[in-house]
């Protein structure tokens, strides 16, 4: 014998009755099926009783869409040669509800016995017709009353039932009958006078749960519209995973604190017979759903699920009279429950200055009155403060019986909510350490919920497989960094950044095989095991590998690399650029990367394009999204001009400062991109562009100091020809300081209305000057905005060098995790 239960969206329709009835039809052994009302007929059904007690006439409009709705499921699911005597059925009971409804309407009283004979006919009806349809495949069914069966005392609405001789009653007209399949409403019951009773809302699932206990049945099996029970409500949390095994006190705590799937009070008759329960999903009957019986294995996992109750009020009785003082939560409690308001959670402090309860929104203004008036001689006296009630909340749980043998569960859960600014109003633990439940705002339960479910069931590492051209001083000092962080990623943020590949000028290597290239001993491992650069190959690689979150870095300043973007980005492989090249080329390309970028998923990110690690484009970035317009950008963009001016002074040819430099990391391989002026511009472009402006190369003027010898031949010729060209210099440096100024090579970007411009060009610096005190290898950038029109925002820091270069693209590969 077993039992099956269908409820919810099960019974929703003629459509859905159809696959119930596939799935009882498939079963061999005895069976008892119990049925919910159709979809949404318990509520009409409240709502005419309601309306027709408020004397409002519309209840009969409510109940003839009712009667049409049943009639039409009975049409749908039966032929015409059975469907005589249903409709007939299902008008007599439409005409004993509206005879019922009009008392209530004269009388202008609806009682909780005559509620509960109402909402009685939606599982009266539904049982009728299903039993009908069964019928009619010719399936030998028998109908059951379950008034006639399950016998209860008179607390209407959620009647308490006397197991003993409803266990006899079942027994007794199952072995009488000579059936296969037996078919009874759920919800409902009768009292010793056999007047209609319920078992509240959700009451089905119970009294599934009574006739597989009374019937020692092999199983319960409760079908739903889920395959089984989750870890987390996954109307909220997408990777809520199906929980495949539950403890029966699990199943409890879940179903209290939530948990629709099953109503509470199923568990504990099954749990006395140690009967297995089944959670299956009528619309997947396949799916393993989870078994909820004595011994649960969750596979490793430590808390097995998250759930959360709503519509919560806090209930803080406080005073310094209660301190050392016997009885405060007894007469508590006791004016709770005489008042049938149910407690949620209970927290008292250590110094029993308060004892804090939660309940139910609903009872609030009734915990409040009947609190007040039991201790109205103590709050007269100043001894108790008046009951505050503090609405607007919702309880949240973890729950697992394995959560008591592992210590820092709780930690790890206030440090998930603190982290992401939830604020725990109240908590409390279980004495069995199955549970553990915080009251927070209910503006944060959904982000709690998901928090709490990242925190303890998605703890699998995201994996970034970063492809590396150019691991030469940037980009080996990168390297480093990432060998420094990886473990602290893992830790902190869940991130393995994995390399998978690296290439220089001369050779590249892939991990292969299981092989990560070993962040500890890449040079050797790339000079030994290094196969010839060849860039196509490269990229080819990269796209035939095909691995997950893969990006490849570019720490280099070559063309022909700034190039292959496009193909990659069109692979849906993230690009991190230090070079300049791609985001300064014509305005097209630049465009088409983006627009590339945003189609396939992946992210162009070149925050090293301006100011080494500073955050230039970023703040430029998150400007233009809060809505700001750019006015004006001034700046001094070049660490390698900064450092060179802020070092010479005439005292020591120029070429040598500049040498400095380069043997420094502070210069492009050929230091006439910068000392040229060229960097400048093109740093100014991306900054212009990212300001929203259309701009090219050309459009920029370049009011350079190099003398033109300085640019022919090498770059060995280069510095023959500026010692050759020192006085040049020098008169450069005297007539700035004539001036009380400084040298400084300054990019402005102009974007008035009327006038669009860029420039960049040696200028005198005076002392008031923003520029003025920039020393060694640092940048400045001054965002002039709407927000910011006459002091403006400003970003500086260390502008060139290989550590700050690496860690502002080491920044721009995290961000490409965190998207």
């Amino acid at each position: 014998m077993k039992v099956l239960k269908f409820g919810g969206s099960s019974v929703a329709n003629a459509e859905n009755i159809q696959k119930v009835a596939a799935i009882v039809m498939s079963n061999n052994e005895q069976q008892v099926v119990v049925v919910s009302a159709l979809g949404g007929v318990t509520d009409a059904l409240i709502k005419a009783g309601t309306l027709a007690e408020q004397t409002d006439e519309s209840y009969k409009d409510v109940l003839k869409e009712l009667e049409k709705k049943h009639l039409d499921a009975a049409r749908a699911l039966l032929p015409v040669t059975h469907q005589s005597s249903c409709l007939s059925m299902i008008k007599q009971q439409f005409n004993e509800l509206e005879e019922i409804c009009n008392s209530v309407f004269y009388l202008k009283e609806l009682s909780l016995r005559t509620k509960d004979r109402i909402i009685s006919f939606g599982e009266l009806l539904s049982s009728k017709i299903i039993t009908a349809f069964l019928q009619s495949k010719h399936v030998d069914v028998e109908w059951l009353d379950s008034r006639k069966l399950i016998k209860t005392n008179s607390h209407f609405g959620f009647a308490a039932v006397n197991f003993e001789l409803t266990n006899q009653l079942i027994t007794t007209t199952i072995q009488a009958l000579d059936k296969n399949i037996f078919l009874a409403p759920g919800f409902i019951s009768s009292d010793s006078n056999n007047n209609t009773t319920t078992l509240g809302r959700g009451g089905s699932d119970y009294t599934a749960a009574i006739y597989a206990s009374a019937l020692n049945a092999a199983s319960l099996e409760i079908w739903t519209d889920v395959s089984g029970m989750m870890t987390a409500d996954p109307r909220w949390v997408p990777n809520a995973k199906p929980i495949e095994r539950i403890s029966y006190q699990e199943a409890m705590e879940l179903s209290h604190f939530g948990a629709k799937v099953v109503y509470p009070p199923t568990i504990q008759p099954v749990r006395q017979k140690n009967i297995p329960t089944w959670v299956k999903n009528t619309f997947a009957p396949n799916d393993a759903g989870t078994v909820i019986d004595s011994v649960a294995t969750h596979d490793g996992d430590i808390v097995t699920g998250i759930s959360s109750i709503n519509a919560i009020a806090v209930l803080s009785l406080e005073g310094s009279g209660m301190i050392g003082i016997p009885g405060f939560s007894k007469r508590l409690f006791e004016a709770l429950a005489n008042a049938n308001i149910n407690v949620v959670l209970i927290t008292q402090s250590s110094s029993e200055h308060s004892i804090c309860v939660a309940v139910n929104t609903s009872d609030a203004i009734k915990a409040k009155e009947v609190v007040d008036s039991t201790f109205e001689i103590e709050i007269a006296q100043a001894k108790v403060e008046p009951l505050k009630v503090e609405t607007e909340h919702s309880v949240i749980a973890l729950v697992g019986d394995k959560m008591k043998s592992h210590p820092g569960i709780s930690g790890r859960m206030f440090d998930a909510l603190g982290r992401n600014g939830i604020n725990v109003r109240a908590i409390a633990q279980g004495s069995s350490e199955r549970n553990i439940s915080a009251v927070i705002a209910h503006a944060d339960i959904k982000k709690a919920v998901n928090v709490l479910h990242e925190a303890f069931f998605e703890n699998v590492y995201k994996q970034l497989n970063i492809f590396i051209i150019g691991v030469g001083n940037v980009g080996g000092k990168l390297l480093g960094q990432i060998l420094q962080q990886q473990t602290f990623l893992q830790e902190h943020l869940n991130l393995q950044v994995r390399v998978t590949g690296i290439a220089n000028s001369r050779k590249m290597l892939f991990a292969d095989n299981g092989h990560d290239i070993d962040l500890k001993q890449w040079k050797e491992e790339l000079n030994e095991q290094g196969e010839p650069m060849q860039l196509t190959k490269f990229v080819d690689t990269i796209i035939q590998k095909n691995f997950r979150n893969s990006v490849l870095v570019d720490v280099t300043a070559n063309e022909d690399v700034a190039k292959v973007y496009e193909q990659l980005l069109s692979k849906a492989v993230s690009v991190v650029a230090c070079n300049k090249i791609a985001a300064s080329a014509p305005y097209t390309h630049y465009s088409e990367l983006k627009s590339l970028a945003k189609e396939y998923n992946a992210l162009f990110l070149f925050e090293t394009n301006v100011g080494a690690g500073l955050p230039v484009i970023g703040t430029l970035n998150d400007l233009r999204r809060s809505g700001d317009v750019v006015t004006k950008i001034q700046a001094v963009l070049s660490g390698t001009l900064n450092f060179v001016f802020n070092n010479y002074d005439a005292t020591r040819p120029f070429a040598e400062v500049v040498k400095q430099a380069q043997d420094e990391g502070y210069t492009e391989p050929d230091p006439r991109l910068d000392l040229g002026g060229t960097d400048v511009m093109r740093k100014i472009l991306i900054l212009a562009r990212e300001a929203g402006e259309i701009l090219e190369m050309e459009d920029i003027t370049n009011n350079g100091f190099l003398p033109k010898e300085c640019f022919e031949g090498s770059v060995d010729d280069f510095y023959k020809a500026m010692l050759k060209h020192e006085d040049h210099f020098k008169k450069l440096y005297n007539e700035a300081a004539a001036k009380n100024c400084k040298l400084k090579f300054v990019a402005e970007f102009m974007n008035a209305p009327e006038s669009k411009s860029a420039n960049v060009g040696l200028k005198h610096i005076p002392a008031d000057s923003d520029f003025y005190h920039l020393y060694g290898k640092d940048n400045i950038v001054l965002f002039y905005t709407q927000r910011y029109p006459e002091q403006p925002l400003v970003v500086k820091g260390a502008g060139a060098g290989a550590d700050v270069t690496a860690s502002g693209v080491f920044a721009d590969i995290i961000r490409v995790a965190r998207v």
